[in-house]
């Protein structure tokens, strides 16, 4: 797979995305452009380019939402965190503004999936860890990676290892990705969280791909 191509074509639709009126719902396109470029470079071991695209994605997933998103757009605040982290930048900014936003208290699971990672980026772990459990406990939220999310926060490397498998199992099965691009980013996100509890599981690039 050639990752600079692909990355060059996000770029070309981000590009093209600025010359239109950025409403809520452009702006987020622009966002989701710049998430694919970002994520194609760092694919592409470019994580110089990769750094700076992640980095604009975040940014226009942030003024996507203060441009008037619907009540309960979650993943943008989601998509910001994970941009941020991915590109190794402070991702502090972003959690607070999800949690900031309610996202703690939501009836929704993926507010609730922003909420714990915005409190796990803020090393509020105890606090992620009961969120954890409640995902863990739904029928409507994957529960591979409410695992794992559960096991970063307590700390438990085995029970970790175990649940980023099983999260690496379903993106094998899945067919649709953001912007098209096939890479596991869930599991790149959980990694670099666990990495900083000293979690982390040893994968190749290959691994990332269904």
């Amino acid at each position: 797979m050639n990752w600079d191509e692909r990355a060059e074509r996000a770029i070309e639709r981000y590009r093209s995305g600025e010359t239109r009126d950025l409403d809520q719902r452009q702006l987020t396109q622009l966002a989701n452009a710049a998430w694919a470029a970002g994520l194609g470079l760092l694919m592409a071991g470019r994580p110089g380019p990769a750094t700076e695209w992640l980095g604009r994605a975040a940014a226009r997933y942030r003024e996507s939402w203060d441009a008037g998103a619907p009540p309960g757009s979650w993943g943008r605040p989601i998509a910001a965190i994970k941009a941020l982290l991915l590109a190794g930048d402070d991702a502090t900014g972003a959690a607070q503004w999800t949690l900031d936003a309610g996202a703690a208290v939501s009836d929704s699971p993926i507010g609730r999936y922003a909420a714990t990672l915005a409190l796990l980026v803020l090393d509020r772990d105890a606090e992620a860890r009961v969120l954890a459990e409640t995902l863990a406990d739904r029928d409507d939220f994957p529960r591979d990676v409410a695992e794992a999310l559960l096991t970063i926060a307590g700390l438990d490397r085995v029970a970790y290892e175990v649940a980023l498998e099983d999260v690496l199992d379903s993106f094998e099965r899945r067919e649709d990705f953001l912007e098209d691009v096939p890479v596991a980013d869930t599991v790149l996100v959980l990694q670099t969280l666990a990495a900083r509890r000293d979690l982390a599981v040893e994968l190749a690039a290959s691994d990332l791909l269904p």
